[in-house]
């Protein structure tokens, strides 16, 4: 329970951490010259840009409650899901709905770890 309460706790800290600008998304550099379509338009749009937040910050604390060898079926999904977020090109709506997706099934995979009552 007190993993589930320090998740819940830092998700929303974690999103009110000053962002320069929209230019700094936390998976990647919007600063870079070679960004995807998909992530040219994450950077400049706020929502996408915090949903990407929200999608990293999410997994990587879920990727610290994980066993070890669940870790790494947890990065398959993530890079089968950054495949398919890639295939919206500049689409905001279909990215939009790949982080909607995605976060539900991250929120799925918490629920299924196994916790000490």
């Amino acid at each position: 329970m007190t993993q589930y309460r320090t998740l819940l706790f830092m998700i929303p800290f974690a999103l009110t951490l000053p962002v320069s600008g929209i230019s700094a998304a936390a998976s990647f550099d919007c600063d870079a010259k070679a960004l995807k379509p998909d992530e040219k338009v994450i950077c400049e749009n706020r929502a996408l840009n915090d949903a990407d937040v929200k999608m990293v910050t999410t997994f990587d604390l879920l990727s610290g409650l994980m066993a070890m060898g669940s870790r790494g079926a947890l990065q398959d999904e993530q890079t089968a899901w950054l495949k398919k977020r890639q295939e919206c090109a500049a689409d905001a709506a279909c990215i939009k709905t790949a982080y909607d997706e995605r976060l539900k099934q991250l929120d799925e995979t918490y629920k299924k770890i196994n916790r000490p009552l």
